[in-house]
């Protein structure tokens, strides 16, 4: 049975080549408006936009602060759309094993040292590799447990 975050990481592998290439310093609206040789009075008259707002519009991208509902009206003036996604830096899997990994080794330190204070310490790797895999696995199987804790 596939998982959610196979599915998702599977369709963000396609996105990663794109996730990395850099917004223009100028912003992707005025970048792609001057490559159709499109004045700023031309664009806003598609906006239906006077030419100071399209001037801030293409700002805000710069900056950061246009909206999304902005920037779908803007792309469909120049005749593109916005694509949005968030793609994660590295596959999802990899960041849910990492995390129960983590959350593993605090949870096998906390019972080493109850078992320590009682004088039962596990000395043998092979059984703390196991005991580890499996806070592991408990931890795989609800992975909303995984973001209780900092």
């Amino acid at each position: 049975m596939v998982t959610a975050h196979e599915q998702l990481d599977k369709r963000f592998a396609a996105l990663n080549p794109l996730a990395k290439t850099p917004r223009p310093s100028r912003g992707w609206v005025r970048a792609i408006r001057e490559t159709l040789g499109m004045t700023t009075r031309q664009f806003g008259t598609r906006l239906g936009v006077s030419q100071p707002r399209v001037i801030k519009l293409e700002k805000s991208e710069v900056d950061g602060s246009i909206t999304l509902e902005s920037l779908e009206k803007a792309a469909e003036a120049l005749g593109c759309r916005v694509v949005y996604a968030l793609v994660p830096e590295k596959p999802l899997g990899d960041t849910i094993r990492e995390r129960a990994s983590l959350l593993a080794e605090r949870k096998l330190a906390s019972v080493e040292q109850t078992m320590r204070l009682e004088d039962q310490a596990v000395r043998d790797n092979a059984r703390r590799k196991e005991a580890r895999q499996r806070f592991i696995d408990e931890f795989m199987r609800k992975p909303a447990r995984l973001w209780d804790e900092l």
